[in-house]
């Protein structure tokens, strides 16, 4: 054959699109895998379309799961995250993906890696990224995960059954560190700016000191070619102070501003009072349409940290947090308590759907 077949699962997990793929299936970790991973989803591209792969263009669609068995006490499966880079021949392996976090649990009850009881099974993640163990609560039917529901997830056409995800002691994912630089606000580039680590790494500024109002589409934010440099410059010191130079992944940054009126992309109207804090996030150069999941989740937790620009921005908001982003609203509930005398993230929990979406092999030049 002119190609190499290596089998493998399309999924949804959350807002984002994956390949999964068993661990055994693809080489070890390093070159070799790293230009399958590309390959499958088309990169590099110079057009940015991924056309020749199953990627589609922008970050939350290019990306891969990796499902291996555990080498973590207590878990059931490993589960490694790659971000494939759309123009360039880079895989990232700094930082974790919450929304493709969510297609692992189904996954790995579909492929009968782990033993399905009707109702809800419990699926214990183990995510080498960060070392961090995420326990997922998955609907089953007939012993494979459940697909239809009611659940509504922003961003996500129609509904699904709702997938609980707890990412237990989020604080530290990326650096082993909560607050990297152990100050909850510091200035760069002109700009006050909060440096948090739970589940990955993340700068968050206030969108007025951009003079944004933080309700602006993604495509005004991407047309916008000099914020586009301001905020790479900040992101990028950002990441020296923080110990994670040189990815183009982590750390992420996001504009945060107070509870404002705005319109999501589908057109839906919400009001101030139905959000507690709104948000844009840039990824890999880019506006996200909806928020990535740890973005959100790293948001949760620093909005209970005294100081942050993003406790500033939502105040003494109580029980889930509920962040407007440019799809809509999305609960996220985080516990941070004092632990010697400085905060710690006991842990965050989200709610997903997730949809296997095609099943066989891909095919690699």
């Amino acid at each position: 054959m002119s190609q190499q077949k290596i089998r493998a699962v399309y999924m949804r997990g959350g807002t984002s699109r994956c390949l999964v793929f068993h661990q055994d299936d693809l080489p070890p970790a390093g070159a070799a895998r790293d230009r399958v991973l590309s390959a499958a989803l088309g990169s590099p591209d110079s057009y940015g379309r991924q056309l020749d792969g199953l990627g589609g263009g922008i970050s939350s669609l290019s990306k891969a799961c990796i499902i291996g068995p555990p080498t973590l006490l207590g878990a059931d499966v490993d589960y490694t995250f790659a971000q494939v880079d759309i123009r360039s021949p880079v895989v990232d392996y700094q930082g974790n993906c919450g929304n493709c976090s969510s297609a692992v649990g189904p996954f790995a009850i579909d492929e009968r890696l782990v033993k399905a009881a009707d109702g809800k099974t419990i699926v214990r993640i183990h995510n080498t990224n960060t070392k961090k163990l995420i326990v997922a609560h998955v609907p089953v039917r007939d012993g494979d995960a459940v697909v239809d529901g009611d659940f509504e997830l922003a961003g996500v056409a129609g509904r699904g059954a709702r997938i609980t995800l707890d990412f237990l002691e989020p604080g530290g994912a990326g650096t082993g560190r909560l607050l990297p630089t152990g100050k909850a606000r510091e200035l760069i580039e002109g700009v006050e700016a909060s440096l948090v680590d739970a589940t990955n790494p993340m700068v968050f500024v206030r969108a007025k000191d951009l003079g944004l109002t933080g309700t602006e589409t993604p495509q005004e934010i991407d047309g916008d070619r000099e914020l586009s440099s301001r905020l790479e410059a900040i992101r990028v010191e950002a990441g020296q102070r923080m110990g994670v130079p040189g990815s183009a992944a982590v750390p992420k940054i996001a504009m945060v501003a107070p509870p404002l009126p705005f319109t999501a992309l589908d057109g839906a109207h919400y009001k101030g009072d139905a959000v507690d804090i709104v948000a844009r996030v840039i990824s890999m150069g880019t506006c996200h349409r909806a928020s990535p999941l740890t973005t959100a989740m790293c948001l949760a937790v620093a909005a209970r940290i005294d100081g942050t620009v993003v406790r500033e921005c939502a105040g003494d908001a109580a029980g889930d947090l509920r962040l407007g982003h440019p799809s809509g609203m999305l609960p996220i509930d985080a516990g941070v308590k004092l632990r010697d005398g400085a905060p710690w993230a006991e842990r965050v929990t989200v709610y997903r759907t997730a949809r296997r979406l095609m099943e066989g092999f891909v095919r690699i030049p």
